[in-house]
């Protein structure tokens, strides 16, 4: 059952990243661009993702999974080093390639030699980061 949930909750994520225009790294580009030729269709994406997700989070509360297990606990809302450092390079690694996560594995379909390149940086990406955040930590605790 947790498998056919997945592949069902996986497929329409990766339809609605193709709908939306998620996978085109112009028209992301094109959303980024704010002092350029700003295309600010894809925030209706995000307001589309967000809205539910508001009411979702309400309605997890004193509930459990179909499938077993718990629901994510909420995030913080700290706002330290790691998660700043964090959203400036995701933010770059967005802005220079159009890519992010999802959209990266969906353009192994289409993305040629480039969606593979930064599908391998994405990845060695994340398996670095948290022996580069400890060396972070390390450093500012000894300053």
């Amino acid at each position: 059952m947790r498998a056919l949930i997945s592949l069902l909750a996986g497929s329409l994520f990766g339809a609605g990243l193709l709908i939306s225009g998620m996978t085109d790294t112009t028209k992301v580009q094109g959303w980024l661009d704010i002092f350029g030729q700003w295309d600010p269709t894809l925030a209706f994406v995000m307001g589309g993702a967000i809205l539910p997700m508001l009411f979702a989070w309400q309605l997890t509360n004193s509930r459990k999974p179909l499938t077993g297990g718990q629901f994510p606990s909420k995030a913080t809302t700290e706002l330290d080093r790691r998660l700043i450092l964090g959203s400036i390079l995701f933010g770059m690694g967005w802005g220079l390639a159009g890519l992010c996560p999802g959209p990266a594995l969906a353009s192994l379909s289409y993305g040629g030699v480039g969606g593979i390149l930064f599908l391998i940086s994405m990845i060695l990406g994340m398996y670095a980061a948290p022996t580069l955040g400890a060396q972070l930590d390390r450093t500012a605790n000894a300053a």
